[in-house]
């Protein structure tokens, strides 16, 4: 390994356009955001140092023994987060990236890409919340910002738009096509940048001329090149050089030991594509490469299913390839489960839950019509109280391994019907366990709208609800009566008001309702909705007890009194439900 001159960000960025860069397979994907990106511009604008960079020289008749992947071109959140698989099966000998890829990516990004990120409180679904950002720099200001000399933002193009007294927005690519120093002023004239007030003009001229040099000039890209053939000594090599930074992860070092020694299928292009799929069932999850891997561990019957490089040996990943049909079918229709049960990103709070539900499927063989056949209700009925007792008692917080070891023995053992009364047996008495007790109980009462546990909790007392229909946590009482004005206004006493806006959000005040007749339900008095929607009494009966309404005044003046008495309930329901 020897120490090359050093070259141009102009060379570097158009090498990786003419696709003679690649990642080795042994690289994460771009873990940087938008903020790392803009400082790491900063940086190279005010001469800091970025760090040296590590290349592998791959010579023509070597480089068909790995899998290598392309530079990212265009960043997008939902639809491009994965770099392609390349090809190099032409032309000569090939760089690869070993160090340096989230600075390399951020600077090719800047330059000739864009990154789309979704806009806050936006759906997911919907392809406006991920609008296409360009990065631009600010010609007329500095940044006002602690540690940044300049402002480096990715803007849409509406953004970039919107200059003013203090702004100009130029678009930093722009600079690859400005090659001659002259042409740095030519811009400036041409948009009228020297003719603004002194100040003003000697920014934007000293800053592009800064970025130009910068980027044309300045041979900031030192590096080092490898050109040992041997795969053990550059992993080696790898390893060492990304344990500092943005950490690599151990999903990302094992997914490339499995492309490198899968023999029929690549790896990453495997578990990548199946991470989406599964995050795409229903609503949406948040599954990652990690929560795969370690599912391929627990699901092979490995011993050991520690997350560590030694359990990924050639053996176990050949066995892991040659079960990865019925390991990925498994653990797809445990996702599919959840979503039946009605759970998504934002209510299954412990992925590794689904692990021990995929194993049992699998050795059951995965049944066609799990989810919805009579024949498996049972079954089903099981598996949700297992897991919304797991998630209500975080049983898969701390050491994941030490819940999925022995719950994995037991299913191993008994597999007739999921056992969950056996699973709680190996746990009882131990910070793990099941059984819920009085406190825990307790404190179920004062779970709010809005966290992570509400679900979890209403779905223990709704044993029964097909969650196929898309039920929503509803306020009973609805929360846009919950005003001090309109509290008075239906007749709540002044020493009341304060404990009914203090208490509105809680459990007492929330039940599972469909789709619809939430939406029909709104902010209709619930006295009112209850009688307009069951006229009959029977029929009001029936769904009171259903949700735990008490037989009381359900006028919203006597909102305290319902919530009290709605609690004994809804405790007595979960004392039933202990296992």
């Amino acid at each position: 390994m020897g120490f090359e001159a050093p070259t141009t960000i102009k060379d570097v960025i158009d090498g990786i356009h003419e696709r003679k860069y690649f990642l080795p397979a042994i690289q994460r994907e771009l873990v940087w955001d938008t903020d790392q990106m803009e400082r790491l511009f900063d940086s190279i604008m005010r001469d800091y140092p970025i760090g040296s960079f590590l290349f592998w020289h791959v010579e023509k008749d070597n480089k068909r023994d790995y899998q290598f992947y392309e530079f990212i071109r265009e960043y997008h959140e939902r639809d491009k987060r994965h770099n392609p698989k390349a090809d190099v099966s032409g032309g000569g000998h090939i760089t690869a990236v070993l160090d340096g890829q989230q600075r390399l990516t951020a600077l090719y990004l800047g330059l000739r890409g864009h990154y789309a990120y979704k806009l806050p409180w936006k759906r997911w679904q919907d392809d406006s919340s991920f609008p296409y950002r360009t990065l631009y720099l600010n010609l007329l200001k500095g940044s006002d910002e602690l540690g940044m000399e300049y402002v480096f933002r990715f803007l849409t193009k509406e953004e970039a738009e919107r200059n003013g007294d203090e702004v100009f927005w130029f678009r930093v690519g722009d600079i690859l096509d400005i090659e001659k120093e002259y042409e740095v002023n030519k811009y400036l004239l041409n948009n009228q940048l020297l003719s603004l007030d002194e100040e003003k003009a000697q920014f934007a001229n000293e800053t592009l001329f800064k970025l130009h040099s910068a980027i044309h000039k300045d041979r900031i890209i030192n590096y080092y090149m490898e050109k040992d053939r041997s795969l053990d000594k550059v992993l080696n090599i790898f390893i060492r050089v990304n344990s500092g930074g943005t950490p690599l992860s151990y999903s990302d070092l094992l997914l490339s030991i499995a492309t490198a020694q899968w023999e029929e299928r690549d790896a990453r292009e495997e578990i990548t594509s199946f991470v989406d799929e599964i995050n795409n069932i229903g609503d949406g999850f948040n599954f990652n490469k990690d929560f795969v891997l370690k599912a391929c561990l627990v699901l092979s019957d490995f011993k050991d299913i520690a997350f560590k490089v030694d359990n990924f040996n050639r053996a176990n990943m050949l066995k892991i390839e040659e079960k990865w049909s019925d390991i990925s079918g498994a653990i797809r229709l445990a996702v599919m489960l959840l979503d039946s049960f009605g759970y998504n990103r934002d209510t299954l709070i412990a992925n590794n839950a689904v692990i021990p539900i995929a194993y049992y499927l699998l050795k059951i063989g995965s049944p066609i019509g799990f989810t919805e056949s009579s024949e498996y209700r049972g079954d089903r009925s099981a598996i949700s109280k297992w897991l919304i007792l797991s998630l209500l008692q975080k049983t898969f917080g701390g050491q994941p391994d030490t819940v999925l070891r022995p719950t994995r023995e037991v299913l191993a053992d008994d597999h007739s019907s999921f056992p969950v009364e056996r699973i709680a047996d190996g746990f009882r008495g131990t910070n793990k366990s099941l059984s819920l007790n009085d406190d825990e109980i307790e404190n179920l009462l004062w779970v709010r709208y809005g966290q992570s546990r509400a679900f979890s909790t209403l779905a223990l007392l709704y044993p029964s609800l097909d969650f196929r229909n898309k039920f929503h946590i509803d306020h009973i009482f609805p929360k846009s009566f919950f005003t001090r004005k309109r509290l008075i206004a239906q007749g709540v006493s002044e020493k009341d008001v304060g404990d009914c806006l203090y208490n509105y959000n809680y459990l007492a005040n929330l039940q599972l309702l469909e789709g619809i007749p939430n939406q029909e339900k709104s902010n209709m008095d619930f006295e009112e909705w209850l009688v307009r929607t069951y006229p009959d009494k029977a029929d009001r009966r029936d769904y009171m007890k259903r949700h735990y309404i008490p037989d009381v005044d359900l006028s919203l003046s006597n909102f305290m009194s319902v919530m009290e008495e709605r609690d004994k309930l809804i405790t007595g329901k979960l004392k039933s439900l202990r296992i």
